[in-house]
């Protein structure tokens, strides 16, 4: 559980979020992503996981060590 605490993921918006749903949108905005190439560093949660998931044509994630 300890090292599930530090890990993180750096999440970049790839595609933009134009024509898909207000959901979706509202998800990449959420994420903390505001621009096409933005990128935000998050802590690895399921939470935040399901968010990626729902998102995941219009993002791209790496793992970061930390």
């Amino acid at each position: 559980m300890e090292a599930m605490k530090d890990a993180k993921l750096r999440i970049t918006l790839v595609k933009s979020p134009i024509g898909y749903s207000k959901r979706q949108k509202a998800t990449v905005r959420a994420l903390g992503l505001k621009r096409l190439g933005d990128s935000v560093e998050q802590e690895d949660t399921p939470v935040i996981r399901g968010m990626i998931e729902k998102v995941k044509h219009l993002v791209e994630v790496e793992k970061l060590e930390s």
